[in-house]
Formats: structure tokens, sequence, C-alpha cells
């Protein structure tokens, strides 16, 4: 049986997720990241599945540890960047077995470069046992949202985009997402939210919750930046025949003057937690309760992630699951 990639909601054997060590990364928001971040692995471990929580060093380890309860667990690694969802492993199953995709990391188009990011997601999965399969083209997680049927979503803005794989078609785009990850079926849609630091990812734009049907945001208030993105996104997929479930968005967030690409959609998934990042708009009750109708089978819960989204990116960013092959 072939390789692909389980829908997030499938059965899950633990939750890896990034703790925030580097300062510049979150100039004047480290420690409230810290926070956010905690409480999200904490969230998830004392709903009954296990988080391993990277951390950078002795102090990072130490921070971590002060305010992670004790059903988390602590690793100590080299990484950059938090954001495991692009840096960490693609955990593929054919039913009885799994191993790892490594396809190459370029920092988000030579955006964000650090060190251990190249190397996170190979050591992660030869620890847990995984053979590790090397792919010659450039991809991040995020850039991908699948609902199991072999059918993906993604971006032209990320996908397309020539900071990535400028010698590749879409076609050649297309059969290496079906060689590699054996998606038979690919759902474009065009830009991602403005000012998302990864050239648009698709897990801050639309996301899968069952076969066929994806979450979409749809646009609050006159003011909402990314109202165009969310109509063009919606028409596109309801062309190629996918049931749309349109949630909230938070509404215009903005900070130092400048938009920030908030997103409920930004939401992980656990076996048995959902949790949505959360901003301060009066939107955020409305947005957790849309996800939660979709999830009848676990908890939801919105936790805050205006922290985490200051250094680029929410709990799903942060976040890559192993699927369990029970």
């Amino acid at each position: 049986m072939r390789f692909t990639m389980p829908p997030e909601w499938a059965p899950q054997d633990w939750l890896w997720i990034g703790f925030p060590h580097d300062g510049e990364e979150w100039p004047g928001f480290l420690e409230a990241a810290q926070e956010q971040i905690a409480a999200c692995a904490n969230a998830v471990a004392e709903s009954g599945q296990p988080v391993r929580l990277l951390v950078r060093d002795e102090a990072n380890e130490a921070r971590a540890r002060s305010l992670c309860s004790a059903a988390v667990t602590l690793e100590r690694r080299t990484y950059g960047d938090i954001w495991l969802r692009d840096t960490g492993p693609l955990v593929l199953s054919n039913g009885a077995h799994r191993t790892a995709l490594r396809c190459r990391f370029n920092g988000w188009g030579g955006k964000y470069l650090m060190q251990g990011d190249q190397e996170i997601g190979a050591e992660l999965a030869r620890d847990a046992g995984l053979a590790v399969i090397n792919s010659d083209w450039v991809l991040e997680g995020g850039a991908l949202d699948c609902d199991g049927t072999g059918l993906v979503a993604t971006t032209e803005q990320c996908l397309l985009n020539p900071n990535r794989n400028p010698q590749l078609t879409r076609a050649e785009i297309e059969a290496r997402l079906a060689r590699d990850l054996g998606f038979g079926r690919v759902l474009w849609l065009g830009d991602g939210l403005i000012n998302d630091h990864t050239d648009g990812h698709v897990d801050n734009l639309a996301r899968f919750v069952a076969p066929n049907r994806l979450v979409l945001p749809r646009a609050t208030g006159a003011d909402d930046p990314n109202a165009a993105i969310y109509a063009d996104a919606k028409a596109r997929a309801e062309a190629a025949g996918i049931e749309v479930a349109e949630i909230p968005s938070p509404g215009r967030v903005e900070r130092d003057g400048r938009v920030e690409p908030a997103s409920y959609v930004n939401f992980a998934i656990t076996s048995h937690l959902v949790v949505v990042p959360t901003f301060g708009t009066p939107h955020d009750s409305e947005g957790v309760e849309a996800i939660a109708e979709h999830f009848p089978d676990r908890a939801t819960i919105g936790l805050p992630g205006d922290a985490v989204l200051a250094g680029g990116g929410g709990f799903h960013c942060a976040s890559q699951q192993m699927p369990s092959l029970a």
C-alpha cells in the first residue's frame, strides 16, 4: 500500500511543539510568546495526548519547565524558528508502516535562515525510529492541508513562488505532490493572508475539517483587509466541487500600524482537543464556536495567540503531529 499523509484529525501518538527562545524573533514579546506556547502544550498534554516540547538550551529549558505541567516532556534540541509544521518531519503512513519525508528547506524563500532548521526534521524523525526519505524540491508543511482522500489544498502564492522552486511548473509541482505525498488532486487557492511571513501558507487561510469539507474565514467588518482573498478562495473551492464552511475572521488586527495575518484557521487538531488561537477581538468566541461545530468528537478551546503571532505564526505552525498506526 502506498505511503500518503493522513489527515490531521486521524489518531496521533504525540505532538511536537517548538518553544520560543530567540528575543530577536519576538522583540518585546518573547516572554508572552513562551507563556502562550506553554499554555497550548499544557492543554494538549492534559487532554491525554503526549507532547514533546522542544527547548533550545539549559536556560530555555528552565523557563519552559517553570511554565509547563509535568505532563509535558521537554526535549533539548538545536533549532532556530519554532515553526515545526515547516521544519519538522512530514510523517507518511501506509497503514502498516510510517516514514518521514524531508523536502529541501530554504528559510521560507531565503527570508529566515537560522541554525538547526535545516536538520531538525530529519533528527526528530530518526530519533522516532522513522526512515527518512529526502526529496529534491522546496516544500514546507504549512503550505499543504489534506483531507485524507488524496485531495490537498495549497496556494499559488507559496508553491508557485519563484523563491521556492523557480525551475518547476505547476504541473511538475502537482507531479511531485503525487509522487512524494500521494496526493492525486490539488486545490489551488490564490493568495494567502496579507503580510503572512510564509508567502501565503494555506494553513492560515483554509483547512479541511472532513473529507471534501473546507473551512474558510469570512470577512468581518468593512475594513477586513483580507475580504477579497477570502472571497477568491471560496469561489475557487466551490468551483472545484468542495463544500465550504465559513467561519468569522478575527477582523482587522494591527500592530504598530501594520496589518497582522491573524487567523482562527491556524488551529491545531490533536487526538482529543482542537486548540484555536485568539487575538482579543470581539469575534474570538464566535470563531472558536464555529470551529467546534466541526469537531463534535473532541473538545475545542481558544487560547491567546497574539504574542505567538508577533513572531510570525500560530499554534498550528508551531506544532507537528506523529500520526498513529492504530
